[in-house]
């Protein structure tokens, strides 16, 4: 605090001061002495210079007479102002500067800081009284505009606003995944109007993967009329009731419903299975004629619906973009079969791409790296005739899935044998001659030109910015209405594995980019065809701060669901 007081030009630097222009010959008193008993000892001795005598008469000139001189900084012999200089006052620290000009410094600051801004002196306690500072402050972090004037309007004043609802949970703003066992999901926690809602976002029907997502609301908090902030859970259909939010450790939260009651249906189980089915896939049971297809979605709503809103949330990030990058990074919604529409985020590492599910399914769940691209390795696609042929494209891609393979094999190898290489050279058992004439050889056999596939997927030759573009026959795919240009095509790997993600394995499939917001995936094992459309809904405090963080998020998010 003493420093605080050295800044703001009370407290002791004031005394300094006036130790210094009134009695030079007291330099040892005692610095750290009572604020009001200075004052009286400093008019004390004023009233002595000036011929005064009592002490009424000492407190009185130890007022105005008493601030520091502004001017050009002379003083008389008596200890009072210099009559005579002129010119505007000059502030000799902050708590000097006119109140409008303070409150415009103070409102430049984060809000984090304020608190501090308040013990340093009684006056700018007073300054933070100012309603200008926390509605630049709702504005600049919190996005608030029209809101504001609003609420003021309703009796609730912006300092209420940002110190007893947005501050306190400004740290549940962004994106988060629910951990909803191999489904996982998308949760938006944002600032609307005078509420924090978290919106749960959920891919459009079934296999519309072109429309926008949708928005259910989870839970909501709010300022009541006693200036509180309250949680209420939104889940079910019988409108708001309480709830609970509680923060475990940085970068997760968990949500507690109070009143389960409200999620229930006068139908019972039955009933809410049905409206579950129709928000979730917009038809009836019965017209889903798929066996296997029933199976799954009956068993998502028995897992699902078991937690009652009662959820644990980890955050996660959006990729940066780099000016490498194929396309903007970002969320996806994409065609996985029976299993529906599910979100991905593609991100780019390197010279890969990778999308990673953050909706799953009981095969390969959320977390985990649905598609691997590698961009060293474009494949340019034959005429239109061949591409409609099955076993043209598995050549073209099995060609450049082999080389891969063979190139990892040699790696292995090139490994192994530099670790023999040291063992024996540790031991004495090799010459360093034929060690180096060893690793000749291998050099040799490895920088030799490989076959013709090696030269057809590496070609120099760009392909057109948009070529012509059809799925092979006997390739499913949920979504017919797919572009038929693209602009390019490079070798991945797509990620699959039976019922409770047993047995997982990488198979090589093809990776067509379309635009900027469209792509696709051929799992040739599979013969079927996903296609990914962009998800445009803006996204507010969701970016990761660097590569670092969104990379160690990666690993993370993958773990919990291995």
């Amino acid at each position: 605090m003493a420093v605080c007081a050295r800044l703001c030009g009370v407290g002791q630097s004031r005394r300094c001061r006036r130790r210094q222009r009134h009695n030079q010959q007291d330099q040892a008193s005692d610095s750290d002495m009572d604020e009001e008993e200075e004052e009286r000892i400093v008019g004390q001795r004023q009233g002595d210079v000036g011929g005064g005598g009592g002490p009424e008469s000492g407190v009185a000139t130890a007022g105005p007479g008493d601030a520091c001189e502004y001017g050009s900084g002379h003083v008389n012999r008596g200890g009072f102002p210099d009559r005579t200089s002129t010119g505007p006052p000059h502030p000799q620290s902050l708590a000097e500067l006119p109140p409008e000009l303070l409150v415009e410094i103070v409102s430049l600051l984060p809000g984090t800081a304020l608190p501090n801004v308040a013990l340093v002196c009684k006056k700018f306690r007073q300054i933070l009284n100012t309603e200008t500072i926390w509605r630049r402050r709702c504005m600049e972090e919190f996005g608030m505009k029209d809101d504001l004037r609003k609420m003021e309007v309703g009796g609730v004043s912006s300092r209420d606003l940002y110190v007893k609802l947005l501050h306190p949970y400004r740290h549940i703003l962004g994106l988060w995944q629910p951990d909803i066992g191999p489904y996982g999901g998308l949760l938006n926690v944002v600032v609307d109007g005078l509420f924090i809602i978290g919106w749960m976002y959920l891919p459009p029907h079934d296999p519309r993967v072109e429309d926008p997502m949708r928005r259910r609301p989870l839970f909501r908090i709010h300022l009541l009329e006693s200036n509180k902030a309250t949680v209420e859970c939104m889940y079910g259909h019988k409108g708001p009731h309480k709830g609970d939010i509680q923060t475990v450790k940085k970068d997760e939260f968990s949500t507690k419903c109070n009143q389960t009651d409200y999620h229930r249906m006068p139908g019972g189980r039955q009933e809410e299975f049905r409206t579950w089915l129709e928000e979730e896939w917009g038809r009836t049971l019965e017209e889903i004629f798929h066996e296997h297809m029933q199976e799954l979605i009956l068993m998502k709503f028995i897992y699902t619906s078991q937690y009652d809103n009662c959820l644990t949330y980890r955050r996660i990030y959006l990729p940066p973009a780099m000016p490498s990058d194929l396309l903007p990074p970002g969320l996806f919604k994409g065609t996985y079969g029976s299993h529906g529409l599910e979100i991905v985020m593609l991100s780019f590492i390197g010279t890969y791409a990778r999308a990673t599910k953050l909706t799953g399914d009981p095969n390969v769940p959320a977390g985990q790296p649905t598609l691997d691209v590698d961009l060293r390795r474009p494949v340019v696609l034959p005429d239109l005739e061949q591409q409609r042929n099955i076993e043209e494209l598995s050549r073209l891609v099995m060609g450049v899935h082999e080389e891969v393979q063979r190139e990892d094999q040699q790696q292995a190898m090139d490994t192994s044998a530099a670790a023999r290489g040291a063992a024996e050279g540790a031991s004495g058992g090799a010459s360093v001659e034929e060690g180096v004439e060893a690793d000749h050889v291998t050099c040799s056999d490895s920088c030799q030109p490989g076959p013709s596939t090696t030269t057809s997927t590496t070609t120099t030759t760009s392909p057109p910015e948009a070529q012509p573009f059809v799925l092979p026959l006997g390739v499913m795919a949920r979504n017919e209405v797919y572009p038929r240009t693209c602009r390019k095509c490079f070798y991945g790997t797509g990620l699959i594995a039976g019922h409770g993600f047993t047995s997982p394995e990488r198979t090589p499939g093809l990776f067509v980019l379309f635009d900027e917001d469209r792509f696709g995936f051929i799992w040739l094992e599979l013969k079927s065809f996903s296609l990914y459309s962009r998800l445009t809904d803006h996204l507010a405090h969701s970016h990761a701060p660097n590569m670092e963080r969104f990379e160690a998020m990666l690993m993370n998010m993958q773990s919990w669901t291995s």
